[in-house]
This record gives structure tokens, sequence and C-alpha cells, in this order.
């Protein structure tokens, strides 16, 4: 008989039921993460790929990478509202708009309207994130203004972003894990 989900369709691990080697999996994700959110605490129950999803996942929060608080949103919602994933798409929206990006841009964002930023930098992460999330060809303009207003560093983290990030969404999307839901208490 399957566990009673507490995570949208899945069933959490308390830790005293993990193997020895998902154990190893949380303490490397809480180590790296200080915390288990979102599609982590699906992702512990493979303790290879947790191993490694937490140094990565950690790489994108505030400080560790090249982006901007509302640049790092506006790929994060281009990406995640894509995917048609609810909690993901939900908490960003919240955040764009802490991060200070005006509610109707992040509107239009997540509603797959046409948005605009006077920000050179917002700008540029916007167009290719929605060049990319809708698998379009990247024009050599836009890769041109890009390298230029970007950099190498910050055009390879907003895709890696966008990669995390699909990741994320398509983990919640399949758990159907919906806005607001906390899991166990940890």
């Amino acid at each position: 008989m399957p566990e009673t989900p507490t995570f949208g369709r899945y069933a959490e691990i308390p830790y005293d039921k993990m193997t020895p080697e998902q154990q190893a999996g949380y303490n490397a994700m809480i180590e790296a993460r200080g915390r288990l959110p979102g599609p982590t605490k699906i992702w512990v129950h493979n303790p290879k790929l947790a191993k490694v999803a937490g140094p990565f996942g950690a790489h994108f929060q505030p400080g560790q990478y090249s982006l901007t608080e509302r640049e790092r949103e506006i790929a994060v919602c281009v990406i995640t509202s894509h995917w048609r994933s609810a909690y993901p798409t939900a908490a960003h929206e919240r955040i764009a708009k802490e991060a200070g990006l005006p509610a109707a841009k992040v509107e239009a964002i997540l509603g797959g309207m046409p948005a605009a930023f006077d920000d050179a930098r917002e700008q540029i992460v916007y167009e290719m994130a929605m060049v990319l999330s809708n698998a379009r060809w990247v024009p050599r303009g836009l890769h041109d203004r890009a390298v230029k207003v970007l950099g190498h560093v910050g055009i390879t983290d907003v895709v890696t972003l966008m990669g995390h990030y699909t990741s994320v969404a398509m983990t919640l999307a399949f758990y159907d894990v919906p806005d607001g839901a906390t899991g166990m208490a940890r």
C-alpha cells in the first residue's frame, strides 16, 4: 500500500526512515542550502541527485552568482510559468514582486504576454528566457547584445538557472504540488 502523500502526490520520507544513502543526500542538501525547499523535498529520495542538486541550487542563492534578484526572478517566472507548475510559479510571483519588479510586468510574464524593461540587463534576461523557453532560434543580434550586456558569466548563469528551474517546475508539476504546500515539518 502506498504511503500517504505529504507534498502534493509525494509521500516524504521521515529522516529516521531514510536509508543511510538518503540521509547522506539529505545532509548534503541541508549543508548546501540550509533547508529543504520545494523539489528538494522530493529529490532527497534519490541520494546521488541530492548530493549534486544541493550545491548546484545553492549557486543561485543571493550573492552567489552574477544576476540581480530582479534578473533572476524574470528568468524564473518565465520558465516556471512555461511549465505551468503551480507551486514554484506562485512562489516566484511573490518573490519577484518583493524584489521590486512591477506587478503588471510580473503578471504579463506569467500570463505569456509581452513585457519590456527599461534596464538593459533585465531586458536581455527577459528576451533570452522567452527565446529559450519557447524553443526558438537565438538570433545573432540577441546573442551579441547578451554578450555585451551580461558577458559569458551572466549568460551561463541565465541558461543554467533556467535549466535548474525547469527541473524544479517539472518535478513539482509531476507530483502535482499545489501553491502553498508545506509538506512535513523538518
